[in-house]
């Protein structure tokens, strides 16, 4: 782990990170969110008019992972090889599990977590007019391999 923040230059403006003398490496990142969901609204998500929210989610999920550059200020564009979102029904609610992978000098984490987080936003919005109590938690980086930090793997 490094001492300081890597997006800010000596004067302390933020700035996109130079990777361009970094090795091109197999980089991948697991991230997930959860969705908690009253049981009322879990057994109406078959019913859901809008079409199957889970499904629409990992779509949704899918597409965010490829646009993070455009959220994420100082994230570099990449090249994905893999995106896979997984919404899955659990006890209280939907987990949701993204992955993302590229071969390039820079990670994916972002990619993983931002692929996530739109991944529960898109069940939220798929459901809310059931209950607009719905909460999204726990969105977390779960995973990440490759790069000159390593393997990095959560803790629980």
């Amino acid at each position: 782990m490094s001492d300081k923040l890597s997006h800010f230059d000596e004067g302390g403006q933020a700035r996109m990170v130079d990777v361009g003398a970094k090795a091109e490496t197999r980089r991948e990142a697991v991230a997930s969110a959860f969705v908690e969901l009253n049981e009322a609204v879990l057994a109406a998500l078959p019913q859901n008019p809008k079409g199957d929210p889970l499904e629409v989610a990992r779509f949704a999920g899918i597409q965010a992972a490829k646009r993070t550059s455009e959220l994420i200020p100082m994230c570099h564009p990449l090249a994905l090889t893999f995106v896979d979102v997984q919404a899955t029904v659990v006890a209280g609610g939907v987990e949701i599990r993204a992955t993302a992978a590229t071969v390039a000098g820079t990670g994916v984490e972002m990619e993983a977590m931002t692929a996530a987080a739109v991944a529960a936003l898109t069940v939220y919005d798929m459901t809310k007019a059931l209950d607009k109590g719905i909460r999204i938690r726990e969105i977390v980086l779960l995973s990440k391999t490759g790069g000159k930090s390593g393997t990095y793997t959560r803790v629980v």
